[in-house]
Formats: structure tokens, C-alpha cells, sequence
């Protein structure tokens, strides 16, 4: 990969991450249009890691709350809002965890075309808009029941799917149970620091066992602007999610599946 191909596809995943649009489908489409060889896969740690970076600098004194709190209830057993909290994204992450381990090689394989990812895109960015539109929006994360809870992490465990977006249905699911913009989207943000660290973590070991030349400069390059991007993404969604809703997202996801069928077709 040359440094054009490194900036633009880390500058694409910083964007795309947070944004309830899909990052794995544009970093798969990406290199199908324009015909670049795949970017391999300690690019896509180097990512995620920067992905990681943003979010956790983002969220410092949250998750410093959060887990302080979890610490002192495992002491005495004793809930409080911030415990609860951890305890929600902890549970939430169980079913992308196991259908990771039991699935991720059939997803790979059978689901990584362009017709699946036009018709996720689609399908999911309608789903989206319904859900922001029906909705009450009127829970804060402390309305996070058990049920809450397994309905949106089964929701996260389907965006193994490509298109689908991790942090669309996440926030589509949320939304759907009366959670209000900011409040689905904040949980979604948190809900993605144990993925991103489980999917980087594999990776990691992948990239252990399967050893190749490493560009050092390159990857640095790739972390410092995927983390900027990222936290750019995560601080304006957060402050206009409330005023634009999600028909922008929903409007860009018809286009975007409407391109990718001519495309395919």
C-alpha cells in the first residue's frame, strides 16, 4: 500500500466507524472500486486501534466511572448507575462475542459480496429511520434492563454482517425500545470499546501467527488518523444527533445501496 491508499482508507474507517453507515462495507468496497490490493491485516489492527484511542480518550472520565463503579460492586455487591452501566456493556458484548467465535469464517466467506452489503445497507438504513421515527425517546441509560440489554447486544451480534453497521443497529435496536438519540448512541459508543478490543485482539494474534514485513511508519500513520477521525465523528454526532435525527444516514444509505446494485448488476 502506498501512503495515498493508507490515507485514505484510514481517514474512511476514523469517519465511517461511529457513523451508523457501515465502516467494514466501505473498507471492503474501497478496494473493489478502485482496484487497490487488499490493505491486509495489520492495517486493520492499526485501525482499530486508532478506532480504540478515540473512543477510550473520548469516554476517559465516563469509563473511569464506570470502572471504579464495577469494582466496588463486585466488592460489596451494591449497584449503583455507573456499576449498572458497566455491567449492561459487559453483558451486552456476550452474543457478538459467541457468534464471532461460532460464525465469523462463514461471514468472511459467504457474506462478503456486494449484493449482501447493497441489501444490508438498504434494508438496515430504512430499519434506522423507522426506528428513529416510532420511537419514544424518552429513556436514559439508567432504563437498561436485563431485556434491553440482550435485545440490543443479539442486535450488535448481526453486523458481523457486512453493511449492516455495528453502531446503526446498535443504536436501531435502542432506539426501538423508547431509549432517546443521544442516550442509544452513547451506549453504542461504550458498547464498542470490548468489541473493538476482542476484534483487534484476534486479529493480533492472527498477525502473531501468521508473520509479515511490517511498515512501521506507515501503520503509525494509519493509528494517528483513523483515532482523529474517529473522535472528530464521535464529538459532532453527539452534539447534533438530538437537532438532524437519523433520515441524513438513512438518505446516504439508499443512495450508497442504490449504487452498489447498479454496481453489481
Amino acid at each position: 500500500m502506498d501512503v495515498f491508499q493508507i490515507i485514505t482508507l484510514a481517514l474512511l474507517q476514523g469517519f465511517t466507524e461511529f457513523l451508523p453507515i457501515s465502516s467494514s462495507a466501505h473498507l471492503i468496497l474501497v478496494p473493489m472500486l478502485t482496484g487497490w490490493q487488499d490493505q491486509g491485516l495489520a492495517f486493520d489492527v492499526a485501525v482499530h486501534v486508532g478506532s480504540l484511542l478515540a473512543v477510550v480518550v473520548y469516554f476517559r472520565q465516563t469509563l473511569a466511572q464506570l470502572i471504579t463503579g464495577w469494582l466496588t460492586s463486585l466488592k460489596t455487591r451494591q449497584q449503583t448507575p455507573h456499576s449498572h452501566l458497566a455491567w449492561a456493556i459487559l453483558f451486552g458484548t456476550v452474543p457478538v462475542g459467541l457468534a464471532g467465535l461460532l460464525f465469523s469464517h462463514s461471514v468472511e466467506t459467504a457474506l462478503r459480496s456486494v449484493s449482501v452489503m447493497a441489501t444490508t445497507t438498504l434494508v438496515f438504513g430504512v430499519l434506522l429511520w423507522w426506528a428513529d421515527w416510532k420511537g419514544a425517546k424518552t429513556h436514559g441509560l439508567e432504563k437498561l434492563n436485563w431485556q434491553a440489554v440482550l435485545f440490543i447486544g443479539l442486535a450488535q451480534a448481526v453486523a458481523l454482517i457486512p453493511g449492516v453497521s455495528r453502531s446503526g443497529i446498535t443504536i436501531t435496536a435502542a432506539l426501538a425500545l423508547g431509549f432517546s438519540r443521544d442516550s442509544a448512541a452513547q451506549y453504542s459508543f461504550l458498547l464498542s470499546i470490548p468489541v473493538i478490543i476482542l476484534a483487534g485482539g484476534l486479529q493480533t494474534l492472527e498477525l502473531i501467527q501468521n508473520p509479515t514485513p511490517v511498515l512501521w511508519d506507515m501503520l503509525a500513520l494509519a493509528v494517528l488518523l483513523s483515532a482523529l477521525t474517529a473522535y472528530t465523528c464521535i464529538y459532532l454526532f453527539l452534539q447534533l444527533i438530538n437537532r438532524i435525527g437519523m433520515l441524513p444516514f438513512m438518505l446516504y444509505r439508499l443512495v450508497l445501496g442504490g449504487l452498489l446494485f447498479a454496481w453489481a448488476g
